[in-house]
């Protein structure tokens, strides 16, 4: 009785976890949405959503099968067809729902991955605010769930390369115990397959892509702080579900994982704050929404390694470096237009990386080597194969799509609002915007050319 009890209240823990997760993307879109100009929150805001739907679908026929197959092709990713569809992955020949490793139902995990892949891909698109074809983007997104997520799934939680198994690059380096690799990687809920690999993938894209028109002299400024306040919010009540949710049960780890995940978001938003105050005299609200994600970026890896107190030390360090990691892009010249690499690449490496000075001695993933040079090692081979796989397919995705369907917007575009070109659409109905987009769309229904008002028409 009290196993079928525990196997219940963890059921009912996963899809709670799994429905937070899915907020997030949706909170992305809040977030993004309001750091964008009000020309373009729309698009942003749409390609959240557009990743959502694309990435769903694709999830279901083959992104289980990839990620979780028996099949492993290399230890780089599972067979797509051996489970396409989800054949034979919710019920036996008997009706009956498939018990998964966890003691529940099979498809409960399902759904919860399933939306780890969403708002994996949806972060990227903040790199390309403001200049990139929707049509493109939702192709990008299928493409890079397929070709990069998907086997990095693979490789950390589904036994391959990156994992703990006998066959992973730590197993090769430093041996084997018991069918497993001594010194075992830590990645509880996805520094590198999630904000690694999104972060290089938003890195390469923004350059491929190339700038904005008016980058970097004239950079749109946020339209609506109190929309990019509420999107961080909703970021930290998913992320619970994010990292809570990768115990797998209602547990004490869960409640750990908890704690820790509101102590760096909580540090990294107060060591953000004091950068900005610091440099610029003030502490901003951007900053304040940043450095929250920024620290859940940053102990999104380490959430059930750390205690509570190193939870506040990594989160600190974390928002401090996402802070500075802000200029890199003036310092080198690439767009990313909402900063995601400095929020999810750097966090995302320093917590990969930054585990391993505090992982605790006993903890779930650690051993003898939780505090030695070995763990060190292990943690830096991982992130460094994420952002090499992920940059290198992501280019290749990127040249492909730029030769054939193309990136840019045109100029005149660009200048007039992507969300009136893209979506014949503006958030705020100024000077009668919108009162052109349902005209056009009109006047296309009937077979006559659409009017598209000028940058003149319209009144900031």
């Amino acid at each position: 009785m009290d196993s079928v009890l525990a196997a219940s209240g963890n059921a009912s823990w996963m899809l709670i976890s799994a429905s937070l997760v899915l907020l997030m993307t949706p909170a992305l879109a809040l977030f993004y949405g309001g750091m964008s100009s009000r020309r373009s929150v729309m698009n942003i805001m749409m390609m959240s959503f557009g990743s959502l739907g694309v990435i769903a679908v694709v999830y279901i026929l083959w992104g289980w099968s990839m990620s979780y197959g028996t099949q492993s092709l290399g230890g780089v990713v599972a067979n797509p067809f051996e489970m396409f569809g989800l054949r034979d992955q919710i019920w036996d020949e008997s009706g009956n729902y498939i018990e998964g490793a966890s003691g529940y139902s099979n498809v409960i995990d399902i759904g919860f991955q399933l939306t780890f892949a969403v708002i994996s891909t949806a972060l990227i698109s903040g790199a390309l605010a403001e200049r990139v074809k929707f049509s493109t983007w939702l192709v990008f997104s299928g493409a890079w769930a397929t070709l990069v997520y998907f086997p990095l799934a693979h490789m950390v939680w589904g036994g391959g390369l990156l994992s703990h198994a006998e066959n992973s690059i730590s197993a090769w380096i430093f041996g084997t115990e018991g069918g497993e690799a001594i010194v075992a990687p830590i990645d509880f809920a996805g520094g590198t397959v999630v904000h690694i690999s999104a972060g290089t993938a938003a890195l390469v894209l923004a350059i491929v892509i190339g700038k904005r028109a008016s980058f970097p002299k004239h950079v749109s400024r946020p339209h609506n702080l109190p929309f990019t306040m509420l999107g961080a919010a909703l970021l930290w009540f998913g992320w619970f579900g994010f990292n809570g949710g990768s115990a797998f049960a209602a547990d004490g780890l869960a409640g750990l994982a908890w704690l820790n995940t509101t102590a760096a978001a909580a540090a990294a938003m107060l060591g953000w704050m004091l950068i900005e105050t610091l440099r610029d005299k003030a502490a901003t609200s951007l900053g304040a929404a940043s450095g929250v994600v920024a620290g859940l970026v940053t102990i999104t890896p380490a959430a059930g390694a750390l205690t509570p107190m190193t939870s506040l030390i990594l989160g600190f360090i974390g928002g401090i470096l996402g802070c500075y990691g802000v200029g890199l892009k003036y310092k080198f010249g690439y767009d990313d237009s909402l900063d995601v690499v400095a929020v999810h690449l750097v966090a995302g490496l320093w917590g990969t990386v930054g585990v391993a000075f505090f992982a605790r001695e006993g903890g779930v993933f650690t051993d003898d080597y939780a505090y030695g040079f070995k763990l060190l090692v292990v943690q830096i081979i991982i992130a460094v194969v994420a952002m090499v796989f992920s940059g290198a397919i992501t280019y290749l995705i990127a040249i492909a799509l730029q030769k054939t369907l193309g990136w840019r917007i045109d100029k005149e575009a660009e200048a007039n609002g992507v969300d009136l070109d893209q979506h014949r659409e503006t958030a705020y109905d100024v000077a009668g915007t919108n009162n052109f987009a349902h005209a056009g769309a009109s006047m296309e229904r009937n077979g006559q050319a659409p009017v598209i008002p000028s940058r003149t028409d319209i009144k900031e």
